[in-house]
């Protein structure tokens, strides 16, 4: 599996933009049978960025409803990348060269 599809795409709420800015952490949704070493050597990759640390959350999915109708959010499993101190991600410019 190559490092894009480990990595899927960056999540940013205001919770994990708040996270971002307060302690460096970068928040990811990845693949469901990735593990903490295949993310961090994922985000090595992509970003040659040695991340410090990696935490994975796994989401349960929720049930909504809309009217009479119901269904459930799909689950998603989060990676969170602690990077070193003065390294940053630019998550909104993703050209590549």
């Amino acid at each position: 599996m190559s490092a894009r599809d480990i990595i899927r795409r960056p999540i940013v709420t205001e919770k994990t933009s708040r996270i971002s800015a307060e302690s460096n952490w970068i928040t990811f949704e990845v693949a469901k049978d990735a593990n903490k070493t295949s993310v961090a050597q994922a985000v090595k990759e992509i970003y040659d960025i040695k991340p410090v640390a990696v935490n994975i959350i796994n989401t349960k999915p929720k049930t909504r409803r809309v009217g009479r109708y119901s269904g459930k959010v799909r689950a998603v499993k989060k990676a969170m990348v602690k990077l070193p101190e003065g390294q940053t991600i630019d998550l909104f410019n993703t050209e590549e060269e």
